[in-house]
């Protein structure tokens, strides 16, 4: 068994459940890889020299079964970025708030590894998208998917931007707004619900996008299939707007042609039996409590 671990170094509040899980990881002989400034961080309060490292270019392949990310859905966004197109299941410990991709909660880190070999969980695949913004690709880099989302939006203005729209070659139409996002269905849960759009589960094969505080108020989220070819145009009172790719942010000039669509490849996620989607939706957004039952 091959485990990679990575958390933010930042979170002190951590080292208690990585050794817990490293101890875990003992008792079944797994051989364990941890990215190489979180190692560094635990270096100071555990002895982990016998763990090999890694980083966002070297030390890990395909042959791991597992990434363990400690921390928030951040986290796991970040987390991505050292997964890549590798296949390597991602399983997150949550150390944070609310949590709808890292949910098993802290206490619980034992299990990550327990339920694993008992075979109680499922690998759900999760689709990504890319972006492709012609000569300007290099202001967004290499790291040119999101799991979440990507977005457009204002810069340096508090005037709206004009988005205008393009599904498959076909104008849809030029959205007055802050920006737009393109969400993945793991995204719904979101920046995108956040601003309005549709709770959708993660197995869909299916994009949103939704305006952010739209000045044309007709303009509603839209759910469309995902293979549709997604071309932007921004244009503004300023040279410049943003682009994220889920924590990440570039600036792009104002009349960029912008496409996006469905990554050529997908992010695998561990869901333990005792941690479904359905099962997050009801304890973290409350599906169905009402005060009066």
């Amino acid at each position: 068994m091959k485990v990679a671990i990575y958390g933010q170094v930042y979170q002190d509040s951590t080292m208690d459940y990585v050794g817990e899980l490293l101890d875990e990881l003992k008792k079944a002989s797994a051989i364990v890889a941890i990215e190489e400034q979180f190692k560094y961080h635990l270096s100071k309060k555990s002895n982990v020299d016998d763990c090999r490292s890694f980083n966002e270019t070297t030390g890990l392949d395909g042959s791991y079964d597992m990434f363990v990310s400690f921390g928030g859905d951040g986290t796991i966004l970040r987390a991505t970025t050292f997964v890549r197109d590798l296949g390597i299941p991602i399983v997150g410990v949550n150390t944070g708030r609310l949590g709808f991709l890292s949910t098993i909660k802290k206490e619980d880190v034992r299990k990550v590894v327990r339920e694993f070999m008992q075979g109680a969980y499922t690998i759900v695949e999760r689709s990504l998208v890319e972006v492709d913004a012609g000569t300007q690709s290099d202001e967004i880099g290499p790291l040119n998917f999101a799991l979440n989302e990507i977005a457009v939006s204002r810069k340096d203005t508090t005037s709206m931007i004009t988005v205008e729209t393009h599904l498959n070659g076909e104008y849809l139409t030029s959205y007055w707004a802050d920006g737009l996002i393109v969400s993945t269905p793991t995204g719904s849960t979101g920046y995108s619900l956040s601003c309005g759009g549709p709770v959708i589960v993660p197995t869909a094969k299916s994009l949103v996008l939704t305006p952010i505080a739209p000045h044309n108020l007709n303009a509603r989220p839209l759910v469309i299939s995902d293979d549709t070819v997604i071309r932007l145009k921004v244009l503004g009172r300023e040279d410049h707007h943003l682009i994220s790719l889920d924590s990440r942010i570039a600036t792009l000039e104002n009349g960029t042609v912008i496409e996006i669509k469905k990554a050529h490849f997908a992010i695998n996620m561990i869901e333990y039996t005792s941690d479904s989607f359905l099962n997050t939706l009801r304890n973290k957004l409350l599906w169905g409590e009402d005060k009066r039952n």
